[in-house]
């Protein structure tokens, strides 16, 4: 290369140069890196225009050229430093100045200065040259030179690692920022040893190779308002663990979290093994992860699947999806969720929401026993009466026999006196036997379902004999209404209905908070084919807060004395036996309306 084109070169580089540092200088709220590449953009500029200035005064005068490296060195020198000072800040967003980092400036300085007092050692140059090839180096170059490569290379390899590790190998940043910083490299260490022919404007030409490359880098992928250490610490405190495979299934990334969770120790050996080994390894069912591969090749879906891990006594939930770029794969990421806590959190709600469901049935039973005691209690008691007239009539036949004053009338009169407790024993015992049969009933509906038909009179007949003990305890009236049918059908289980009203004609008795003499409405009514039964108290209706949570989850008005379980069971037994549903209306101060809708 001629100088005249290599000045062309320069000078284009120089204007060009110049343009990108006009550019990042106008940036709004520039970053630690910004600033940090305003200085190499800086120095490299400076490093041009005394090469440009060499170049034309070679040309021109007898200046010795030496000179003007006097100036281009303080861009060679300190050029390195603020490379490894952007690699540094690259890494970690933002850094503190410390006083150990002079210790990166002795050498430059050091170098500075026995390249301006070269004629009196040559410890920097035996014989000058602007063509390395008729260079002779002295002694102290080496070092020079030694610390320069070092220095360069720490950097590059800083800036080469992290670029791979947050945008991937094959992305386009990362291939920019490599080839960008390997072009000086290789060409400075090839004329450096004299490998290539070389001459001192060659190496500005290639470093700004690299800041043409990182420039587009900046533009097109953001490089500089990326914050890559930060990045990898997020990804590292993500309490879910992710592994990236390759297209061949082998680990091309992780983050710590998954590191720490399946106890991996080595982290240098897991890096390009392939993902079957790990599988093997925690004997993991290869063939989930095969088929949710498969699933996801070359679209944006995500494979969802849970899996144990017996080894380490976990379970996850795993999710596998695609890692595309431009509608080609570049590898596959796995997420580990580790859903240990949430099964085991589930296991014990499930077994409190069990001791629950037994304490409101024995609740249930509790509450029914008493009204069957007091229910039995009654015709027991008359059947006994009943049994002590029948005696006494007995006896009263017995003395009568033989006796002439005794007519037959008489006979008759005792008779029918006997017949007329025989019919009343005959009644309360067939009250006896409906309350016997309405208690089976319940009693079975504990541990079984039956779904049989029944008519609104046959419900309504066990919901009396079951609640009136709890009512005349309560002094609360409860006005039946049917506005249809009384014989209209119904499927289902008539067990759990009735304990369904039973449960909310309680919740309407506490909800007048043990003031008596109060009313209760139980309406049957029929919409089309649908028969309705609404339960209405006139007490202070719903706190707000109840009325979104209603048959939602588990709420009750109650406190300590409810656990919210009866309607929300209710509701669920409605849905799930009877196909039906149940609505509400509250209106503060004035009660509350529950109405079970069951298809006909």
């Amino acid at each position: 290369m001629n100088y005249t084109t290599m000045n062309m070169t320069l000078i284009i580089l120089c204007i060009f140069l110049i343009f990108l540092f006009t550019f990042i200088l106008h940036k709004k709220n520039k970053k630690q890196l910004d600033k940090s590449f305003l200085v190499s953009i800086g120095l490299l500029i400076f490093w041009l225009l005394c090469a440009i200035a060499q170049i034309f005064a070679t040309n021109k005068s007898n200046i010795n050229p030496i000179y003007f490296d006097y100036f281009t060195y303080i861009s060679i020198c300190f050029l390195p430093v603020s490379f490894f000072f952007m690699a540094l800040i690259f890494i970690k967003t933002k850094i503190k100045f410390k006083l150990k980092y002079l210790l990166l400036f002795i050498v430059p300085i050091l170098s500075l200065l026995l390249l301006w007092t070269n004629e009196y050692h040559h410890l920097f140059y035996v014989v000058y040259s602007v063509n390395l090839e008729y260079t002779v180096y002295g002694p102290y170059i080496y070092i020079h030179l030694v610390y320069t490569y070092i220095l360069f290379a720490i950097s590059l390899l800083i800036l080469i690692k992290y670029s791979i590790k947050n945008a991937g190998f094959f992305s386009k940043q990362a291939v920019l920022i490599i080839i960008g910083t390997l072009v000086p490299l290789i060409v400075n260490v090839l004329g450096a040893f004299q490998i290539i022919p070389m001459s001192n404007y060659l190496t500005p030409i290639t470093f700004s190779i690299t800041i043409s490359f990182l420039f587009l880098a900046i533009l097109k992928f953001d490089f500089l308002g990326s914050t890559p250490i930060a990045l990898q610490r997020i990804v590292d405190r993500i309490s879910d663990g992710y592994i990236v495979l390759n297209i061949n299934y082998e680990i091309s990334d992780f983050n710590r979290t998954f590191i720490n969770t399946f106890k991996i120790k080595d982290t240098a050996k897991i890096r390009g093994y392939s993902f079957f080994e790990i599988s093997k390894h925690y004997k993991i069912d290869e063939n989930l992860f095969l088929e949710g591969f498969e699933k996801v090749n070359n679209n944006d879906l995500t494979e969802t699947f849970e899996i144990d891990v017996k080894d380490l006594k976990k379970s996850f939930n795993v999710e596998i999806s695609s890692i595309l770029n431009n509608g080609q794969i570049l590898g596959i990421l796995i997420l580990f969720k580790d859903i240990t806590q949430h099964k085991k959190d589930m296991e014990t709600i499930k077994d409190n929401q069990n001791m629950l469901i037994e304490r409101e049935r024995l609740s249930s039973l509790g509450q029914m026993i008493g009204g069957i005691a007091h229910n039995l209690k009654t015709p027991i008691m008359s059947i006994s009466g009943a049994a002590e007239g029948l005696k006494d009539l007995a006896d009263e036949l017995d003395n009568s026999i033989g006796n002439p004053i005794v007519t037959n009338d008489d006979y008759h009169d005792i008779a029918k006196d006997m017949k007329n407790w025989i019919s009343k024993i005959k009644s309360y015992s067939e009250y006896m036997s409906d309350v016997i049969t309405a208690v089976k009933g319940q009693a079975v509906n504990f541990t079984n379902d039956e779904e049989i038909n029944f008519t609104i009179t046959e419900l309504l007949k066990r919901v009396d004999i079951l609640m009136k003990h709890e009512l005349k305890n309560a002094i609360i009236y409860l006005n039946v209404s049917v506005k249809t049918d009384e014989n209209t059908v119904i499927k289902g289980d008539v067990n759990s209905l009735v304990q369904i009203i039973n449960n909310m004609l309680s919740n309407a008795i506490q909800a007048y908070n043990g003031k008596p003499e109060q009313t209760i409405e139980l309406i049957v009514t029929r919409d089309n084919s649908n028969c309705i039964i609404s339960i209405r108290d006139h007490a202070s209706g719903l706190p707000e807060k109840i009325k979104n949570k209603l048959f939602k989850e588990m709420v009750t008005t109650k406190g300590k004395n409810g656990t919210g379980l009866g309607l929300y069971m209710s509701y669920s037994t409605i849905k799930a036996h009877f196909n039906g549903d149940i609505t509400f209306e509250s209106e503060p101060g004035k009660g509350t309306t529950f109405n079970i809708i069951l298809p006909l």
